[in-house]
Order: structure tokens, then C-alpha cells, then sequence
């Protein structure tokens, strides 16, 4: 028997003075094991977007998750599909 997977619908997008924009938005799928939770999730998502080693602030409400660089204009949702 296999490991149990998890579906995440990502959208990544722009914002415009802290409020998601939506002028361009890059939607993918992400497939993670079960038993990853809380920040190895985040931990998931960020490598997939190529951000391993930016600080951002996270908002992780378990099946909802939003992700937003420090530096940069830009944020991420990831919900369970």
C-alpha cells in the first residue's frame, strides 16, 4: 500500500498595497504526502514556487494556507483540493 496524498490547488498572484491584485495569477496543483502538516506544507509550497530561503509571513488555517514574501509584492494561497 502506498502513501496517502494530498491535493493543494495553488495561486500565486501580485499585490497592490497589501491586497491581493490578481493582475496576473500562475495556478498549479501540488501533491504532497499526508503526513506533512503545518510548516512542512509551507515548506512544500515555497520550494515548489522556488522560494526556499525567503521570509515570509504565514497564515495557516490547516486546509487553508497563505503565503507572503517579505520582500517582494506578492502572495500565495494553497488550499486542499
Amino acid at each position: 500500500m502506498g502513501t496517502a496524498i494530498i491535493r493543494w490547488n495553488i495561486e500565486h498572484t501580485d499585490t497592490f498595497g497589501d491586497t491581493p491584485n490578481f493582475g496576473w495569477v500562475n495556478r498549479s496543483e501540488l501533491k504532497i504526502p499526508s503526513h506533512y502538516c503545518g510548516m512542512w506544507v509551507v515548506r512544500k509550497i515555497k520550494e515548489h514556487l522556488g522560494w526556499t530561503g525567503l521570509v515570509c509571513e504565514v497564515m495557516d488555517l490547516g486546509n487553508y494556507i497563505s503565503i507572503r514574501p517579505k520582500d517582494r509584492c506578492e502572495i500565495v494561497f494553497a488550499q486542499i483540493k
